[in-house]
């Protein structure tokens, strides 16, 4: 019987280490202190999967479970960089997200929006173009300013091991880290590309809502981001169906030049942490593919992103 195997791999690199996941299961890899490297492998809640049929909400339901599942494993990556007494308890973990969640706020929708207001006047109708173009500009020098510091480069490093391990193993070669490193850091089903997906997508949007005042702007621009965030996934997974067509890579091509931003070529050692986590979900998913064949489970869909 040949191997059962997901559609699609997603991941996402974590404090020295990767996440991957599949349809029904997850697994984050980290290079340990000691040298060693260290699996834990989890169930995917399988939120995504109930509404995999409905276009928008698929992909609302998609990113919610994705960024419960990246809190877990960034959480559990950071603990093990640690020793046990100075490991951050979730209660801390969640108010730095929430620190995090509002100085994202401020950045990428207060201050776009105070751009937009100011410039957009200058041109009838520019408002959505000048607001679009400032959150660009602020997430790039973000990306750059960042990506100077050393703990942020190592991640960025590990995201370069995340995608080289997934395309060896879309290409169907064997999964080593030498076979890995021959490939791209790029992907297009990759964070950075959906996260500037969603910066064009959310011009179009925003560009038929009214403006009454700025405090309308600013509520808008929040209540519309699970919308945004619906429809970007919808074009993500329409292009990594098509990439085949010239026109569908030209137009991913910008999303791809900016993962150069957000990756950086791995060494041997991290791409084999990679490829250490996405063993275990492939393992994890033959396990899960036996039982649903014998009756025990429902078979799951492996999500497009």
């Amino acid at each position: 019987m040949p191997r059962a195997q997901p559609r699609y791999m997603g991941g996402q690199a974590v404090l020295e280490g990767v996440m991957m996941r599949g349809p029904s299961s997850w697994a984050v890899a980290i290079r340990d202190r000691d040298g060693s490297i260290k699996v834990e492998e989890h169930e995917v809640p399988g939120w995504a999967e109930r509404y995999r049929n409905i276009p928008v909400l698929r992909g609302v339901m998609s990113l919610v479970e994705s960024l419960g599942l990246g809190y877990r494993a960034l959480t559990w990556s950071a603990n093990q960089q640690v020793p046990e007494e100075d490991q951050v308890s979730e209660k801390v973990m969640g108010w730095a997200v929430a620190i995090a969640v509002i100085a994202f706020s401020a950045l990428f929708i207060v201050l776009p929006a105070l751009a937009g207001r100011s410039l957009g006047s200058l041109f009838h109708g520019s408002f959505p173009i000048v607001e679009g173009v400032a959150r660009l500009g602020i997430f790039v020098v973000y990306l750059l300013a960042i990506g100077r510091l050393r703990d942020i480069r190592r991640v960025f490093e590990y995201h370069g091991a995340e995608h080289k391990a997934i395309a060896a193993y879309e290409n169907g070669v064997e999964l080593t880290p030498e076979t890995a490193q021959q490939f791209s850091t790029a992907h297009v089903r990759c964070g950075t590309n959906f996260l500037l997906t969603v910066m064009i997508v959310a011009i179009v949007v925003y560009s038929v809502i009214p403006r009454p005042n700025l405090l309308f702007v600013i509520g808008s621009r929040v209540v519309l981001i699970p919308l945004i965030a619906g429809l970007s996934y919808e074009v993500i997974r329409w292009a990594a169906k098509n990439m085949n067509h010239a026109i569908v890579r030209a137009l991913m091509r910008p999303g791809l030049m900016l993962q150069r931003l957000t990756t950086r070529r791995p060494d041997l050692d991290q791409l084999e942490v990679a490829i250490t986590s996405l063993r275990a979900v492939m393992t994890a998913e033959q396990i899960a593919e036996v039982d649903a064949r014998a009756g025990l489970l429902v078979p799951a869909v492996a999500p497009a992103v």
